[in-house]
């Protein structure tokens, strides 16, 4: 067979799949998003595990709006202008490819505004492009009652890839991992109000208050019976350059599976390596089948980090690997 260019369509659709695999990957992009722009409160609201309905709310700086035109372009970006830009980067979006492939597979709608805007504006977008909201309007980002920061809907996820929808056919699975992903930000950044709610339920899955401690929202989350079995610790070193801080559970707590909630460089990310450490560490404290809780925050210079290797940033890497971890 002959070598041709797959159209751009196809070319967008396949990208798209590699950096959204479900709900909770697009949210973790938004909650990014969110956090990146200020806020101090973020909102999530699902219908049908956010295959249906994914929205994130949050009171951040809002998006300008002579930037929604290109908001959902694929490499348009405010947080990079140049490839060396990386090695000082500290903010979590910088590639400009999580919009805009959510554009490609789902039905996106922004509606935002910023502090020194007089109204809202509500954009709708397919394929990285303006759209009409309705036949026979323009697609111009239109005027609305709101206020300051940012609304992302995102509707009828996969609609176009039936594939990928039909293999996640379980909301309830979904939701779950929806609530994981909120509740493990809410540790790392409990100066920021979380919730989580299904759409028709009046309950939230995860609320936590601005201004709490990491501490406070593990207790919230995972309950009293483990936040009483915590320990904390700090440890800094020069060489390699790194601060950790984290809460581990005793020996008096355990549960059938390990629960490890990873940031580096205030990304949650996985890393094989520390979960092999630290579960050869607890084997000699617990007993057989026994696993522990640990939350575990890193910080390196950004220059000791690459967090270009993987799509969705799951995974980094950094330097002096192995020390870090011994």
């Amino acid at each position: 067979p002959t070598i041709h260019r797959l159209d751009q369509a196809t070319v967008n659709r396949i990208a798209a799949g590699e950096v959204i695999h479900r709900p909770a990957n697009a949210l973790k992009e938004l909650l990014e998003n969110s956090v990146d722009a200020g806020s101090t409160s973020i909102s999530v609201l699902c219908k049908s595990g956010g295959l249906k309905l994914l929205q994130v709310t949050d009171n951040g700086h809002g998006i300008r709006k002579d930037d929604l035109a290109i908001a959902v372009e694929r490499f348009t970006t405010s947080k990079l202008k140049d490839y060396e830009d990386l090695t000082t980067l500290d903010t979590f979006g910088f590639r400009g490819e999580a919009l805009a492939s959510m554009s490609h597979v789902a039905h996106l709608t922004l509606t935002t505004m910023t502090e020194d805007s007089p109204c809202a504006f509500r954009a709708h977008y397919s394929d990285s492009k303006l759209v009409p909201g309705k036949v026979g309007e323009s697609a111009e980002p239109k005027p609305c009652a709101g206020v300051k920061g940012t609304i992302v809907s995102i509707e009828d996820l996969f609609y176009n890839v039936p594939n990928r929808r039909k293999a996640l056919k379980n909301p309830s699975e979904e939701f779950s991992k929806v609530v994981e992903v909120v509740s493990r930000y809410a540790l790392r950044f409990p100066a920021v109000g979380f919730t989580c709610k299904k759409a028709e339920s009046n309950q939230a899955d995860v609320r936590t208050r601005p201004n709490s401690t990491t501490k406070d929202n593990i207790r919230q989350i995972f309950g009293g019976a483990l936040a009483r079995e915590l320990l904390d610790f700090n440890a800094q070193s020069d060489s390699p350059k790194v601060a950790i801080e984290g809460y581990l559970s005793n020996a008096n707590y355990s549960n059938k599976r390990l629960t490890l909630v990873l940031f580096i460089n205030n990304r949650l990310v996985e890393c094989s390596p520390i979960r092999r450490c630290i579960e050869g560490i607890y084997q000699s404290y617990l007993p057989k089948g026994a696993s522990p809780f640990v939350y575990l925050s890193l910080m390196f210079p950004p220059s000791s980090l690459d967090v270009n290797v993987h799509p969705t940033k799951q995974e980094v890497r950094f330097l002096d690997e192995e020390q870090v971890i011994d």
